[in-house]
């Protein structure tokens, strides 16, 4: 029977989500129906385990998951016996310090002597020891942010994207020590053959990645303008330059990263390009 890679993704959330659209994006398809905790996939050697974010690392240690998609917070904070194997780029958030709102704060130093409510004492721990800072730590699995409010502690260190939620419970976010993003975790008991698969499905995420970041771009322009245009149009390796019907005239085309449209789509203007369209690019393979 071939050894199949199985994969585990967080069973709810927002990065749940997020992990399942990437993994169809890669051509994957399984059936992840209400309240399946596993799925087979259909065209690729792997079955996906929906389980707790904090469970993942702890499975995929013990092999019974080869692979796990979590948040980089989770993954140092669990400190299991794994590799991580690529950043995967979304679901990125930060872990702050948050305090009532009004305190003055000038740095990590003011907090100095005083208790700190988190889910993340590992994290928290290893930041307040490399700033010198000795504060009482009082770990909590849930509602960090009531903490101070209650008397538990005069601060928290918690997960924040908007900080909507600090401010709702009357804190302000004062300091960052740690920003994370989904990444791959992978056991460092992979066979041979499971080690070719989570190289074949690393492949097609950097192809879909890749493509999210970079547009198809088709213009015309004089031919005594390319050079120019061609500048600010790398490409994979070169533009593409075909002749048009009409005589002095030539279509390009080419790729360009999504950073650097705005910046440059101006400048190929100014050098004579006109009819311009960009198209989004499905995969990309490099």
């Amino acid at each position: 029977m071939t050894e199949i890679l199985r994969i585990a993704v967080q069973k709810s959330g927002r990065l749940s989500d997020d992990s399942l659209k990437l993994i169809k994006e890669c051509g994957i398809r399984f059936d992840n129906g209400a309240g399946k905790l596993r799925a087979p996939a259909a065209n690729f050697p792997a079955e996906i385990l929906f389980l707790r974010d904090d469970d993942i690392p702890g499975y995929v240690e013990d092999g019974v998951a080869h692979l796990g998609i979590v948040g980089e917070n989770v993954a140092v904070e669990t400190a299991r016996d794994v590799d991580t194997v690529y950043r995967l780029g979304f679901s990125k958030c930060r872990l702050s310090i948050g305090i009532p709102r009004g305190e003055k704060y000038g740095s990590i130093k003011d907090l100095h002597g005083k208790s700190i409510a988190t889910s993340y004492p590992r994290i928290l721990g290893k930041y307040l020891q490399d700033n010198e800072v000795e504060a009482q730590i009082h770990e909590i699995g849930g509602s960090v942010e009531i903490a101070p409010s209650i008397g538990l502690a005069e601060a928290v260190c918690d997960i924040v994207s908007s900080g909507s939620t600090l401010l709702s419970n009357g804190l302000q976010e004062v300091e960052t020590i740690f920003r994370s993003e989904a990444v791959m975790i992978a056991s460092r008991n992979l066979s041979d053959t499971q080690q070719s698969h989570l190289d074949q499905l690393l492949f097609r995420i950097k192809s879909v990645q890749a493509a999210k970041n970079n547009k198809y771009i088709l213009l015309n322009c004089p031919t005594d303008s390319v050079e120019e245009v061609s500048k600010y149009l790398p490409g994979m390796r070169s533009p593409t330059v075909m002749p048009l019907a009409t005589e002095g005239w030539c279509s390009v085309h080419s790729v360009i990263n999504e950073n650097d449209f705005w910046e440059n789509i101006e400048k190929i203007r100014q050098a004579g390009a006109e009819g311009i369209l960009v198209i989004p690019i499905e995969k990309m393979i490099l």
